[in-house]
């Protein structure tokens, strides 16, 4: 898969859940979380030049969420619908026409990847979409999970390193290796 040029028409920007909750002084923190901001800005004017739409997944969790440990579930209440940690974090500079994916937005399952059950792949393919761009949070679980599925939707799938975050380094390793072996292009 060729990436020299970078971003451009036929391609989408996918920013996953940049949210306040995922950011330092969050819910859920990713250490350095708010440092890939200004990367993840550069990719948003990237894609305004090259014309390329440009959505932002989030988690829209319900307040009963199955995922929260009040229900049994991995994490802390994190991301709920329509509390400040579930704001895009404020130094994005998303463009007034940002497509929002909503996930996690049901209190009986959970939604990891931006592709599951949210519609994304046939708004691709609606939109002639030929190759997805990723960036933003967190490379061993949400970013993971979206590169995965979409690749195995049929995107050629590229990841931005210097515009993702990792819980630990060596989490973020395995994740980098996972989805390079699954196909997705690493670039810088």
């Amino acid at each position: 898969m060729d990436s020299d040029r970078g971003l451009r028409q036929g391609d989408a920007l996918l920013v996953v859940d940049v949210q306040k909750d995922f950011c330092p002084g969050g819910a859920l923190p990713v250490a350095g979380g708010d440092a890939i901001i200004p990367r993840v800005n550069a990719l948003i004017a990237e894609a305004e030049r090259a014309g390329a739409p440009i959505f932002a997944s989030r988690d829209w969790h319900t307040p009963d969420h199955m995922s929260f440990h009040e229900q049994g579930g991995p994490w802390p209440r994190h991301c709920v619908q329509g509390e400040e940690g579930a704001e895009f974090h404020a130094g994005l500079r998303f463009p007034p026409d940002i497509i929002v994916v909503t996930k996690g937005d049901h209190s009986d399952y959970d939604q990891y990847s931006a592709f599951n059950r949210t519609g994304l792949a046939e708004e691709l393919r609606r939109r002639g979409i030929k190759r997805v761009w990723l960036c933003g949070l967190t490379l061993e679980i949400c970013v993971t999970t979206t590169a995965l599925d979409s690749i195995a939707a049929g995107f050629p799938t590229f990841v931005v390193t210097r515009a993702i975050a990792p819980l630990t380094p060596e989490g973020g390793a395995e994740a980098l290796e996972k989805i390079r072996r699954a196909g997705a292009v690493l670039v810088d």
